[in-house]
């Protein structure tokens, strides 16, 4: 059974939530404010986090950029109409994917569930794509360029192996977030924008002048030919 730590201070949304994760076959633990949010990650070591952004003392972009200091655990934002800035923020800091309020829960289980997918996609196979300077070990989701290790989130890793499989092939933003999603969402574009910044700036030896995840202009990204 996987669990789901939920960080959320407002108790009527926490309890919908849990209730639905319970009803979907979920493990739950809880938190209302960001400390005690770090504490149980490290604790319990959940499968993933549901995070709200406006936390008290601690808000929610700080939680992340503390975990993502030690962990990849896959983290799902949830956030107001009004913080669209912060949506950005959240996923160049290495959030995997957000949720807007109000939501369904339903719509919120099946996220959890493709972020899940991924996470375990990453895992499975016997796949080893080379590409140039890049090696992609799919079964130990690891990334080297050259020599070096880099460390990716399970949604960072799925779209470099989803553009390293095709070198050259140009993948519009909306492709890119299908095969993140696996499923129809209404998911904001520029969170690719976000995550391919992310790729960028772990992979590439300048991320201002990339040489392996390429812009087309007005149609998407593609991974640079050998």
């Amino acid at each position: 059974m996987k669990t789901v730590l939920v960080v959320e201070d407002e108790l009527k949304i926490a309890r919908l939530v849990r209730d639905y994760l319970h009803q979907a076959g979920f493990a739950v633990v809880q938190a209302n404010d960001g400390l005690s949010a770090l504490a149980l990650a490290r604790s319990k070591k959940p499968d993933m986090i549901v995070l709200d952004l406006g936390l008290p003392e601690m808000d929610g972009l700080d939680v992340t950029r503390r975990l993502r200091e030690t962990s990849s655990v896959p983290i799902i934002m949830l956030t107001a109409r009004s913080e669209e800035s912060d949506r950005i923020v959240g996923l160049e800091l290495g959030a995997d994917d957000y949720i807007v309020k109000p939501f369904s829960p339903k719509e919120l289980v099946a996220r959890i569930r493709a972020v899940l997918r991924r996470a375990d996609a990453t895992l499975g196979g016997g796949e080893m794509i080379k590409v140039g300077s890049v090696t992609i070990d799919i079964p130990k989701m690891r990334v080297t360029v050259g020599e070096s290790e880099i460390e990716l989130t399970a949604t960072e890793f799925q779209l470099l192996i989803t553009l390293a499989r095709h070198p050259g092939r140009i993948y519009s933003r909306s492709q890119l977030l299908d095969a993140l999603h696996g499923v129809s969402f209404e998911s904001y574009e520029r969170s690719v924008d976000a995550h391919i910044k992310n790729i960028r700036r772990k992979i590439e030896s300048d991320p201002r002048r990339p040489q392996l995840v390429l812009t087309v202009y007005g149609v998407g990204y593609k991974f640079a030919d050998a």
